[in-house]
């Protein structure tokens, strides 16, 4: 409708962002009308520009839409479904010269040669440029373009169609780029086990849940994750450790009948026998090696596990020390200590093999579970029923239904949201008073059993943004003033007012403040990198942090307005701090506040590109609509980090945009997203490291 109201193509843009939020106008759901364009020319749903200035002009549209009905809106649909898009109606090769031509008006004067303002170059977009050494580069420039960020305010700026025009041209040769033959599925280093899978694979390996590994040096962190085989390295005291712990589970397993039972669960019939013994322990020596190793034992590795025990025989050790020194050596081995993937040149194939049912079987468990794979998953390997995108589908169905799948919310959660990081946090008690341990343990809680909800129940990934409800129990409920709650036990509830998803929980308001104050930088900078991975660069040298800026005076917002006079600030800080103040409601510890001090809290702001908030919640939606496929791109990014363990590079870009489609495709559920990781080619093939 509003496309016959202007008469015009791109334009008409403009209105739906109004117009889809009001299906009142024409009594049909104008969504339909929005989502029919914005799929055969995406970018156009960037331009978000005022229509209505005053009421008078609302009601004169309502007056004016109120005559024509339904039969109009659906006449409007069919000439949207029917009119040629801007890719139609030009060549590929006009469009080119049009969106350059822009792009050599509007950006060439400032970001060209040596001298480049910020750095920052865009003249190798031009004809015949490359753009294998700038991706990231074309991230940042395709994101202020969208944002309106650029050219800056003060600038002349360009017409919407031509705006549109480049952003399609460069997302256009983008697309080619991430998917054309710089694809390759990556390679992940051997990485020995971290300390949460060292005693998960323990646990289920043995039945003893002993968390031995909580004695061994902290694990390296890369990628924001500890399961990053680069930096898992083996120091000379953590091989001590590991020697250690192996002893010590064995003697611990000989000590519990039910751990020897489960490790030797063949026994002799006749113990008097010594071919039946000899024939039992070889079995159970066999079968303990192959859970520990997670594959199938060669020949040789089986005559060794055989020889050792015959030295111990020979030298007259009993049963028990014989089964002790089987035990020590096994998990002493590489094979345990580590997951090793196999690298036998001959499997490559233009250097990449496809991972066999055994490796993918870990792959699964410890992506899922931080742990060793189940009889179950090992038997489906063991049949070769572990490789096709339904074997794969169906075994991720049963393991997310799985008490072990916790592992998922307490070690991926906890890492993505910096979880862990809570127990360093200490807000000012002379400020925070009522601020303890049992707030703190109960605001991580409140988060955990969100996430592991979603995930449980198959929901939207955007209810982690979006949900308007929580997990409470009556000390949490009553430092968020919620009424009902009593009890250690936590409740879900419906969040009537003021809170929405887990950029209004507690335990990210607290890891994101100053001891003392609320810090807006913090919490928008925290949005930018886990939530829409659109990290900012470092601040530049010799710009003093805002305590030290002695001449900024007022509100912290009006100190953050003086710090932003300093354009070098102002390119970061004028989304970060509209974000962060957004959220100033909420004191340093989360507890909803109207005024800091003597001052009213002003929470409103203007997102780059225009868009305005009153408050949090306004922020929040914001967020889940109109930045839904950054945060899936977001969470795809950090979980197939997760997945693999290993940091992620241009080749790894088709994988992503492919699980953002198949995402959108099912309304962003949880589980489409694990499926779509555990089939991408990075999670089921490896290349060759020669």
């Amino acid at each position: 409708m509003c496309l016959l109201l202007c008469g015009r193509h791109l334009e008409c843009a403009y209105y739906f962002d109004f117009c889809r939020l009001c299906p009142i106008v024409l009594g049909i759901q104008l969504d339909i009308v929005y989502n029919s364009l914005s799929a055969r020319a995406p970018s156009v749903a960037y331009l978000r520009l005022p229509v209505f200035n005053t009421p008078a002009d609302l009601d004169s549209m309502l007056r004016l839409t109120s005559s024509f009905g339904s039969a109009l809106a659906a006449f409007a649909i069919a000439m949207i479904s029917s009119m040629p898009t801007l890719a139609q109606e030009v060549s590929r090769e006009d469009a080119a010269v049009m969106a350059q031509r822009t792009l050599t008006k509007y950006c060439y004067d400032c970001h060209t040669g040596e001298k480049a303002e910020g750095g920052v170059r865009v003249d190798f977009l031009g004809a015949g440029g490359k753009l294998e050494d700038h991706v990231e580069l074309v991230d940042k420039i395709l994101l202020v373009l969208k944002e309106q960020q650029m050219p800056p305010a003060d600038a002349e700026q360009p017409e919407g169609a031509d705006r549109v025009q480049a952003i399609e041209w460069i997302e256009q040769r983008l697309r080619q780029f991430d998917c054309g033959s710089a694809s390759r599925p990556g390679r992940v280093t051997m990485r020995r086990l971290n300390r949460t899978e060292y005693n998960n694979t323990v646990r289920d390996l043995t039945g003893l849940d002993l968390r031995l590994a909580n004695d061994f040096p902290s694990d390296d962190v890369g990628n924001g994750f500890d399961n990053i085989g680069d930096v898992l390295s083996l120091p000379p005291i953590l091989m001590e450790k590991y020697l250690a712990a192996a002893k010590q589970i064995a003697d611990e397993v000989m000590k519990s009948p039910d751990a020897a039972k489960k490790v030797f669960p063949r026994q002799a019939s006749d113990p008097k026998n010594v071919d039946e013994v000899v024939e039992a322990a070889r079995a159970n020596a066999s079968s303990f090696a192959q859970r520990a190793f997670r594959r199938p034992l060669e020949a040789v590795e089986t005559e060794r596990l055989f020889n050792l025990m015959r030295v111990a025989w020979d030298s007259n050790a009993t049963k028990e020390e014989i089964m002790q020194t089987l035990i020590t050596a096994i998990l002493a081995s590489p094979h345990f200590i580590y997951r090793v993937e196999e690298d036998d040149p001959q499997d490559f194939v233009d250097g990449v093999r496809p991972l066999n049912d055994f490796e993918l079987a870990s792959r699964l468990s410890y992506f899922l579970w931080s742990s060793m794979p189940d009889d179950p998953l090992l038997e489906r390997a063991k049949e070769g029923k572990l490789h096709t995108a339904e074997q794969l589908h169906a075994e991720v169905d049963r393991m997310l239904a799985d008490p072990k799948a916790k592992a998922l919310v307490e070690n991926f959660a906890g890492q993505w949201l910096q979880l862990r990081d809570l127990e360093s946090m200490s807000p000012d008690p002379a400020k925070f008073a009522s601020f303890d341990a049992t707030l703190r343990g109960s605001m991580r809680r409140e988060t955990e059993l969100l996430f592991s909800s979603i995930l449980d129940e198959n929901r939207s990934i955007l209810e982690l943004l979006g949900a308007d409800y929580t997990y409470v129990d009556e000390r949490l409920a009553k430092h968020y003033g919620i009424e009902g709650v009593s009890g250690k036990e936590f409740k879900k509830v419906d969040l009537m007012g003021k809170r929405r998803g887990v950029l209004m929980h507690g335990s990210i308001l607290l890891l994101t403040s100053n001891p003392t104050r609320t810090s807006p930088v913090k919490r928008g900078k925290w949005v930018l990198e886990n939530l829409l991975a659109e990290p900012p660069p470092p601040p530049p040298p010799n710009v003093p942090e805002l305590s030290a800026a002695g001449e900024t005076l007022g509100t912290l917002r009006q100190q953050m307005e003086q710090h932003r006079v300093n354009p070098n600030c102002a390119v970061c800080h004028v989304k970060m701090d509209a974000v962060g103040f957004g959220l100033e409601n909420f004191d340093a510890i989360g507890a909803w506040r109207d005024a800091d001090g003597r001052e009213k809290i002003d929470p409103s702001g203007i997102l780059p590109g225009g868009r305005t908030f009153s408050g949090p919640l306004d922020l929040v939606q914001i967020l889940v609509e109109d930045k839904k496929a950054e945060f899936a791109r977001c969470l795809s990014l950090k979980m197939l980090t997760y997945a693999l363990g290993r940091g992620l590079g241009v080749a790894d870009r088709c994988t992503i945009s492919s699980i953002v489609d198949n995402l959108a495709k099912d309304n962003y559920r949880f589980a489409t997203l694990i499926k779509s990781i555990v089939t991408s080619p990075p999670f089921t093939h490896q290349e060759s490291g020669r």
